[in-house]
């Protein structure tokens, strides 16, 4: 009954919400946002103590408040965006260091990004496909699994591909697939979802991140380019950092992801939606 309810939830909010006028709805987010952190429940406060680390002299109850509506903009927008014009989804995205994508794109290898859980990753990657880089992804299998066909569909409908994590094909092998052809592969790879992942040091702190995107990288040949997020205004600002070069192993290519995650992060942490542990210690 619980997840027949969340997957109704969801549904009705697909409808109704891209139906409302765009001020009205970031006023309900909004106040959904700043409801939801005057409660403080477990995952505000893993948010807080998240942000602790990241930002530690900063106003932890202003930014706290500044993450979480950040993180329901994200909802917001996930609900409108397929009503979206591909002019609105391209014309409402900033760039910096596009050229590096673009460029290991051309030589026709494929290129894999890595990204973290900042802004919204859906809007890039509708804004790659329709500027000629479809993009293939791989996801959590979420439950009911109604719901999780709900997200395969609004992803696809943006023009993406997406694996399931579990419950299906190897999708490390139809990736690598796509990256032979010359695809381009964006992976979400700022918290460990299998427990096994690699360790690296993260904002001076212990952490664990997927070795997937690094070893995809090594086995196919594919660049690896590690991308941040964040919000300007009404924009989504997309910004490439170097290609993560493959010297050393998948555990010296995931320490160097993770110092570019660090970078963005540090520099835009309310748009860090991180309400899970991620730190080994605290």
């Amino acid at each position: 009954m619980r997840h027949r309810a969340v997957d109704l939830a969801f549904a009705l909010a697909w409808t109704l919400v891209r139906r409302l006028p765009e001020r009205t709805v970031t006023w309900l987010f909004r106040l959904a946002a700043d409801r939801t952190v005057r409660r403080n429940g477990r995952g505000v406060r893993r948010l807080r103590s998240n942000l602790t680390v990241v930002s530690p002299d900063a106003d932890l109850d202003a930014l706290t408040k500044q993450a979480m509506r950040s993180y329901l903009r994200y909802w917001q927008e996930a609900f409108r965006l397929p009503e979206w014009s591909a002019e609105e989804i391209v014309g409402r995205v900033q760039t910096v260091n596009e050229k590096l994508l673009r460029d290991a794109y051309a030589a026709g290898n494929g290129v894999i990004c890595a990204l973290p859980h900042l802004a919204n990753y859906d809007h890039a990657g509708a804004w790659a496909g329709l500027t000629g880089m479809p993009v293939s992804t791989v996801a959590e299998r979420l439950q009911p699994e109604s719901l999780f066909d709900r997200f395969i569909a609004y992803r696809a409908k943006l023009g993406m591909e997406v694996l399931p994590l579990t419950g299906g094909d190897d999708p490390t092998a139809v990736l690598a697939e796509r990256l032979r052809a010359g695809g381009f592969v964006c992976l979400v790879a700022d918290r460990d979802l299998s427990e096994r992942g690699v360790p690296v040091t993260f904002f001076g702190r212990p952490s664990r991140m997927p070795a997937g995107p690094a070893a995809l990288s090594l086995k196919t040949g594919a660049p690896l380019i590690p991308a941040t997020l964040h919000y300007e205004g009404a924009d989504l600002v997309i910004t490439f950092h170097d290609v993560v070069e493959p010297d050393g192993g998948v555990a010296a290519m995931v320490q160097r992801c993770a110092d570019a995650f660090a970078d963005g992060i540090g520099k835009h942490p309310q748009d860090w939606h991180m309400l899970q542990r991620i730190f080994l210690e605290g």
